[in-house]
């Protein structure tokens, strides 16, 4: 799979989600846990505010959205299995009339104008091409003076190294990477204004390294046990790799946040 292709669907499947909860947490599809959510939100004022959840997964940022920062949450996702599952989840802990989930086509956005307080993506928009397009449609279904607020994983200025390449191999996903100031540029270009970026790379590239150490250490037999030792060895050798791309400083992450113009 070509990692600049956009766009993802059928990606995720039932071992992959898994380990992703393992090292993320319950819920989570993406790193940082309940935090990552409060960075997201942090100054957008959420209590009793609509929000949308661009590539809500698996729903748990949605729900800790819910029960800690008092929103409301609609999440959308490419993957119906994923949409599923967040919907059960929902239900089971009482949260179903906080958030709800949909599976969406690529594409548009399936909302009017105007139509939500703040907008949120964590890991969705690197793997979406056409990054204008869609922050001009987030800009649309925001209201004067809401929020966009993603974190996303990035890449340097400079050309894909092998190690970089071998990285997407081995990661098995789709990505459309850009690099931070682009984003900026981006988010600026399609109208949003008081932009900020801030690359939280140094974070990352201290946890990846204990995610690492984690998974072939003390979480190797029960990776085993849960997805098989086959699986098990490709996603020691998937945090490896990523582990290289990280601490060389080629993949990067970071926070970005506009506000549309009240």
């Amino acid at each position: 799979m070509h990692p600049e292709n956009g766009g993802r669907m059928g990606e995720y499947h039932d071992n992959m989600v898994t380990m992703l909860e393992l090292i993320w947490g319950e819920g989570y599809m993406a790193p940082g846990g309940t935090g990552n959510v409060a960075k997201l939100l942090d100054g957008t004022n959420p209590g009793g505010k609509l929000v949308l959840d661009i590539g809500c997964g698996i729903g748990g940022p949605a729900m800790e959205m819910v029960r800690t920062h008092g929103a409301q949450v609609v999440g959308i996702d490419l993957e119906a299995p994923l949409i599923q599952r967040a919907n059960r989840s929902a239900r089971e802990a009482g949260l179903q009339e906080h958030c709800t989930f949909r599976c969406v086509d690529p594409g548009p956005l399936e909302f009017p104008d105007c139509a939500f307080d703040i907008v949120v993506s964590s890991g969705a928009v690197t793997q979406t091409a056409g990054k204008q397009r869609l922050f001009a449609e987030i800009l649309r279904v925001l209201r004067p003076g809401g929020y966009f607020s993603c974190y996303e994983w990035m890449r340097s200025e400079a050309e894909y190294s092998e190690d970089m390449l071998y990285w997407f191999e081995v990661e098995g996903l789709t990505y459309a990477m850009e690099t931070l100031a682009t984003y900026g540029t981006t988010l600026r270009d399609a109208g949003f204004d008081e932009v900020e970026t801030t690359d939280a790379s140094a974070w990352y590239r201290a946890e990846v390294r204990r995610e690492y150490e984690l998974i072939r250490g003390p979480l190797y037999t029960k990776m085993v046990d849960l997805l098989g030792q086959q699986d098990a060895n490709h996603f020691v050798e998937n945090w490896r790799a990523g582990v290289v791309v990280c601490e060389s400083g080629e993949m990067r992450q970071g926070y970005c946040r506009g506000r549309r113009p009240a």
